[in-house]
């Protein structure tokens, strides 16, 4: 995979926008933090991934060079070890919506939330 003609970084909306020739992507930051290819988050071998939560209103500080194949990305939240490769853009950008839905289906199971720790919901009667 050649390197996107664009990427372009939306701290307002905390979006990653990709263009790979006629393809254009907008990538969530939260949605990156969560699928970060780190060990941190991938783990080191089969069965050992660590789901993510409480990403909500993550964003990216900034994003850095990998030689001619990859980016890595600075999360607010003090991640930077995830090095994203070209192919795993596209990847991401092409089945966003599944990769999404399995994430929030994993939360579900594991009775988790996207809402970060320290925020509370209080339904009100």
């Amino acid at each position: 995979m050649r390197a996107p003609e664009r990427l372009t970084l939306h701290s307002k909306s905390a979006e990653l926008e990709i263009q790979f020739g006629t393809n254009h992507y907008r990538l969530s930051a939260e949605f990156l933090r969560v699928h970060s290819p780190s060990a941190e988050v991938k783990g080191h071998g089969p069965g050992q991934a660590t789901l993510q939560t409480g990403k909500q209103d993550v964003n990216i500080k900034r994003i850095e060079a990998v030689g001619n194949y990859a980016v890595k990305l600075v999360f607010d939240d003090g991640h930077d070890t995830g090095i994203y490769t070209w192919d795993q853009l596209y990847e991401f950008g092409q089945h966003q919506d599944r990769y999404w839905q399995a994430y929030l289906d994993a939360l579900e199971a594991a009775g988790a939330s996207r809402m970060p720790d320290d925020v509370q919901v209080i339904k009100l009667i």
